[in-house]
Order: structure tokens, then sequence, then C-alpha cells
């Protein structure tokens, strides 16, 4: 969650560079306003180095529930649109989403922060000092790895869960908030996605195989197969090889209801694609069914899965294209296109990538249990468990 994650960092800062302001984004915000966000951020860091904790609160467009919200309190003197923070809100129902749009003293709160470290910190031992002490002892534990710190995992795993909300902002005094109309979107539901996308004549946004007649204000994603709409209006239209969504774009935020009749039914299509990636490559599900699977799997050039074995499933790999490196047993072998091998039951074994190309390669999967936790590693590059 967000709190032990900005302890970890500021810790890190604090430790290399003790008078710096820190600025918190999340990675997959919108920004359309480049500009204004730069002079929002001039405004807040002056705020930061004064001891403030500060938000980035952004003018509602409309009436909307998918967002927390953040009441103003007083002007901060002698600084321009920014305040001081009266309280921070959760998701408000419609009506009450309707009152604060009304009002000109509720923000959508962006989840964005700029601060000092170790002002942060302060207030983090004040309210939650069991998320400090658990980022401390990941971060002291932890190792370099080149260009990367891995924090201790079993420090780190340990640590409470809270958002930096919960932990710390709804709770100090410290904190503060600038009024920032950057153009913001946090683009977490299908209907940001639709307001965010190149809009056509007809306000659709397309992206795939798509064939649309007579359509109007459509979010439509086709990615594996041919979608086609016809005398359609305001709809959100999402194809993927798992499955496939059609809901009235005002409705769209109404997902997470059928993402938990799919937990409460003990389905996997929430949790899990029919494409996973890992740091060699990918692999994807191609079928499925009682003792079998089959899958195609790409390993990029000069990449390797672990050594490894399995107490519960053989596999056959049949490479289709490139040339794969295979280590069965004491066995180590050249694969190309069109060539073959078996993997029986609990016999270590590895698939490389040696060439310059990426390596793509069918494996069928036969045994009495096929789940991914199957896999007892001897050797892994990528360290884990």
């Amino acid at each position: 969650n967000t709190a032990p994650a900005i302890a970890v960092v500021a810790l890190h800062v604090q430790s290399r560079h003790p008078d710096a302001s820190m600025l918190v984004l999340p990675s997959d915000h919108l920004i359309r306003n480049v500009p204004a966000f730069h002079a929002a951020i001039a405004t807040a860091l002056p705020l930061a180095a004064g001891g403030s904790l500060v938000t980035f609160g952004i003018t509602p467009r409309g009436p909307v529930t998918g967002y927390g919200y953040i009441e103003r309190g007083d002007p901060v003197r002698g600084s321009e649109r920014s305040f001081r923070v009266r309280r921070f809100v959760e998701k408000p129902d419609l009506e009450t989403a309707r009152r604060y749009f009304s009002s000109d003293r509720f923000f959508w709160n962006s989840g964005m922060f700029a601060l000092r470290p170790r002002r942060f910190l302060e207030e983090l031992q004040r309210f939650r000092p069991e998320i400090l002490a658990a980022a401390k002892a990941a971060l002291e534990a932890g190792k370099s790895d080149l260009d990367f710190l891995r924090l201790d995992s079993a420090a780190f795993t340990a640590c409470p869960s809270d958002s930096i909300d919960y932990a710390v902002m709804e709770r100090t005094s410290a904190s503060a908030m600038v009024q920032a109309d950057i153009g913001w979107s946090d683009v977490g539901s299908w209907t940001a996605l639709w307001e965010a996308g190149d809009q056509d004549a007809s306000k659709n946004v397309v992206r795939g195989d798509v064939d649309l007649r007579e359509a109007s204000g459509c979010y439509v994603r086709a990615e594996h197969r041919m979608v086609a709409a016809l005398g359609v209006r305001d709809l959100v239209i999402v194809e993927t090889d798992d499955a496939v969504l059609v809901a009235d774009k005002s409705r769209s935020q109404e997902v997470k209801e059928v993402v938990e009749t799919l937990a409460r039914e003990a389905r996997t299509e929430h949790v899990s694609h029919s494409r996973v990636y890992r740091p060699w490559g990918y692999y994807e599900s191609i079928d499925a069914g009682e003792r079998f699977q089959v899958k195609r799997i790409m390993v990029k050039p000069g990449e390797a899965l672990s050594l490894q074995m399995h107490h519960h499933r053989a596999e056959h790999w049949v490479v289709v294209s490139g040339t794969a490196k295979v280590t069965r047993g004491d066995e180590v072998k050249l694969l190309s296109e069109n060539e073959s091998t078996y993997i029986p039951i609990e016999t270590k074994h590895r698939l490389e990538n040696v060439g310059k190309e990426p390596l793509f390669l069918i494996e069928v999967q036969s045994g009495s249990y096929l789940g991914e936790d199957d896999i007892v590693r001897f050797e892994d590059r990528y360290h884990r468990n």
C-alpha cells in the first residue's frame, strides 16, 4: 500500500539528501496541461519546505462517485490557490457527489503529494509507528542488485498495509492543498478512457478491429476478435480473449460489482489474464481440460526460465520458431523449429533462448495437478523463490 512504499522512499531520500523535497506521483495518471501542473508543483514546494504535507486537489468536472474528495479549509497566507485541508472524505454516493459539485469547497483527491521526507516520517512515527519500523527494517536489510535496491521481503511483507491518506493525511494537522486545474484523470474507469481517447465525429473511441454503424458516444475495444456494433449509444464494449464487457457508459464503475461476484464464485477472470508476463517473456493459455493444459510460450532473446522441476506434471515442448537451449536432467541440447522434447515428472529442466530473435514454443502439460505453485526452483537469475 502507499504508506509503506512512501515511507521506504522517504527514508532512502532522507539518508542521502536530508533537505530534499519529494513528489509522490502515481505512474498511471493523465495530465493534459503540463505547464499548469508545473505551476502547481512550484506552488507546493515552498509549502512542503515549510513543513506542510501538500496534496493536489482537482476542481471537479462533474458529480463523480469514483473519486475521494478533499474539503478545503482556510487559504494559506501568501500562497496562491493554496488552502489548509479541513477533511478528506470517502467516495460519495451520487446525491452527495452532486452536493459537493455544486459547492466551491470540495475537490477531487488526486493522490499526488509534495512533502519533505523528514516531516512525513515524523508524522508517520506519530500516527503509525509500526509502519515506520517495518519500513526501516525492510530497507536496512535490503540488498543492492545492479541498479535496484531490493527490500528484505520478510520485513516488508510483515508491514501493516495502509494508504498514506488513512495513515497520515486524514490525521495530521500539517496537511495543505494546492488547487490544480491541470486536465487530470486517474483513468480509473472505462468512461475515463473514453474521455481521454481520440474521439471521432460521433464521439466514439475505438481500439482494435471494430465496425461501428450509426453508433455514438461509445468506447469499443477489440483485442482478439472483430467487434461490430449497430445503432448503439453511450456503451462500453470491451472484448478480450477470456471475457466480454458490455455496459452503459454511465454505469461503467459498477464493474467492481461484477468483480466481487467473480471472487465469490471462486472464478479467475478477475485475477489472471490468459497472457501472463514474466521477466523472461510471457506465456498464454490456449486450452485446458481434465489433466492437461496447453500454453504458448515466448522467451526473449538472451533470457532463460529458472532451473526447476514439477512434482505433479510432465511437459512436452514443441519449438515453433527460434532456437531453444534445453536442459533436461544431465542432458543439454539445442532445439530448432519443428523439433520437440519431453520433460518427465520430477526432472530438473530449464529453457533458454540463445538466439537473437524471440523464441516461441507450444507447451503441453499433463498430470494430476497443473497449478503454477507446483514449481521447485533450483537456480533463477531473477531471484524468485
